[in-house]
């Protein structure tokens, strides 16, 4: 089993940066797969980008390229997603998520098994 836990959300400007944490139990970071996705009230799960087992790959979505970075702390056992220049748009519950195999796409949500209680993001104009 994974437990996950974000943290760090809040309200925020536009322009301003935040970063939120997803802090990881039951497994090492070398051995999950993790991901980060957002959802805004009426909309679907949208993936937003992801960290390699090795914490040597990312990847991420068209809307946050350039303006997001995922990084991890191996000795917190911790996920970082550090957003910059937030936009109003940005505004949703942010999610971190893990899997222990890939199984399916990784940048849908249906790839991956576990997923934390999510931390409110809002970006006011």
């Amino acid at each position: 089993q994974v437990q996950l836990a974000e943290s760090g959300g809040g309200l925020v400007q536009a322009g301003d940066s935040l970063t939120l944490s997803c802090a990881v139990s039951g497994r090492t970071l070398s051995s999950v797969f993790m991901g980060w996705f957002r959802q805004a009230p009426g909309a679907e799960r949208e993936f937003v980008g992801y960290i390699s087992w090795s914490g040597t790959s990312t990847y991420y979505g068209d809307s946050v390229k350039g303006r997001f970075t995922i990084s991890r702390d191996d000795a917190k056992n911790t996920v970082f997603l550090q957003m910059l220049s937030l936009k109003p748009e940005d505004t949703a519950v942010y999610y971190c998520a893990a899997t222990l195999f890939m199984k399916g796409p990784i940048t849908a949500a249906g790839g991956y098994d576990y997923w934390g209680q999510g931390t409110q993001v809002t970006v006011s104009s």
